[in-house]
């Protein structure tokens, strides 16, 4: 049998997921819908544009949770509106993204993009949420391989990284590409990586870190768990939870 690479795989992973809530009819006509960040959403992104262009869907409302989103609904012609919009009202009915990390209990790392913040208000702020991978991103824990991003203030790296360490992280401030100086997110802060040699519990640490001074949001995922479309090099997508 032949097999798909990674980049396969994740256009496999969010058309199956698209068409497949289609289908169940948990992506509809006048839904409020959640985009996603990154190389696996995007083709999410670019297969709901398809169902709009060919009448299958209409009026949908998307939230998006990044720069580059954005500007890939303005070429696919699917509408963007904010939560302070009347007609989204603060609630999402679905949001899809993709995820860094995802362990057995569908708990994510999240923000190897950057746009961690925007993407846990769309996720948690969404009835229902789904994450779209590649077989890489499943592993058996999440914090120990992938780093784990923390969006700061930038005037807190010092204290926020002491504490950090003190929670037996490895911390490193991400630096940029093709740029001097460390990476400034959509939002005007700072990412801290961090890596810890054993297994931590991602839903304790998600609150704690949260509860540093300094600390905007914390790239682990445990508090709407998601279902998950996770496309294997054989060809085939495992279904979680939905």
């Amino acid at each position: 049998m032949s097999q798909i690479n990674q980049n396969e795989q994740k256009v496999l992973a969010a058309r199956t997921a698209i068409e497949t809530l289609v289908e169940k009819g948990l992506i509809f006509s006048g839904m409020k819908i959640g985009l996603g960040t990154g190389s696996t959403a995007l083709p999410a992104v670019k297969r709901l544009a398809e169902y709009i262009e060919d009448g299958t869907l209409k009026d949908i409302k998307a939230v998006v949770t990044s720069f580059q989103t954005e500007n890939a609904c303005a070429d696919w012609g699917i509408p963007v509106y904010s939560f302070k919009d009347r007609c989204i009202c603060g609630e999402l009915d679905l949001a899809i993204d993709g995820a860094d990390e995802i362990d057995n209990d569908c708990n994510l790392i999240k923000g190897g993009g950057a746009a961690l913040l925007r993407e846990k208000i769309v996720a948690y702020n969404a009835k229902k949420f789904v994450v779209v991978a590649d077989e890489s991103k499943a592993v058996s824990s999440v914090g120990t391989k992938f780093p784990l991003p923390i969006e700061i203030i930038a005037e807190a790296y010092v204290p926020v990284k002491n504490k950090l360490e003190k929670m037996g992280a490895k911390c490193t401030l991400r630096e940029g590409v093709r740029k001097c100086g460390p990476v400034i997110t959509d939002n005007g802060n700072q990412i801290i990586d961090c890596l810890w040699e054993n297994p931590v519990d991602p839903k304790k640490l998600e609150d704690e870190i949260n509860d540093i001074t300094g600390v905007v949001e914390v790239g682990f995922f445990t508090k709407n768990t998601p279902a998950a479309f996770i496309a294997k090099s054989d060809g085939s997508v495992e279904v979680r939870g939905l």
